[in-house]
């Protein structure tokens, strides 16, 4: 069975201001970009950026191979740590994506690995990408 790695991200410029996720769908055995998906959120705060570009990337992963396992990489160590359960989830909005991210991999293996920024920069241009568009792709 393949693993899937799901390299995602978020940003906004201003906080809150214009905001996009962007999230890259790789098979883990042979390092090929599967997808990529970017999200326009329109106003809203980073941290809700960086939800926003791991439910697409998780949705993708699914709808690519739905019973693979999937291994998350992401540079928001506040999103790791909240969907790994180590830390509460206190803001509203972000909640609300959390638990879509939850029940899209509801059943399924996931694992949940920080990296750092410059580890991440292939979801990072996809997230640009969106917020220079204005608009979601993929």
């Amino acid at each position: 069975m393949r693993t899937l790695i799901v390299e995602a991200d978020g940003g906004s410029r201003g906080n809150p201001g214009i905001a996009a996720g962007g999230a890259v769908v790789i098979d883990e055995s042979t390092g090929e970009v599967l997808a990529e998906v970017g999200v326009f959120v329109g106003v809203a705060t980073n941290n809700v950026a960086e939800y926003s570009g791991l439910l697409a990337g998780l949705t993708r992963a699914r709808q690519i191979d739905a019973e693979a396992p999937i291994h998350v990489r992401m540079d928001s160590k506040l999103v790791v740590e909240q969907m790994s359960g180590r830390w509460k989830i206190k803001h509203p909005d972000m909640r609300e994506l959390a638990l879509e991210a939850q029940s899209v991999i509801a059943g399924s293996t996931v694992t949940f690995e920080w990296i750092a920024r410059e580890f991440n920069s292939r979801a990072d241009a996809v997230a640009n990408r969106s917020m220079d568009r204005r608009a979601s792709f993929g």
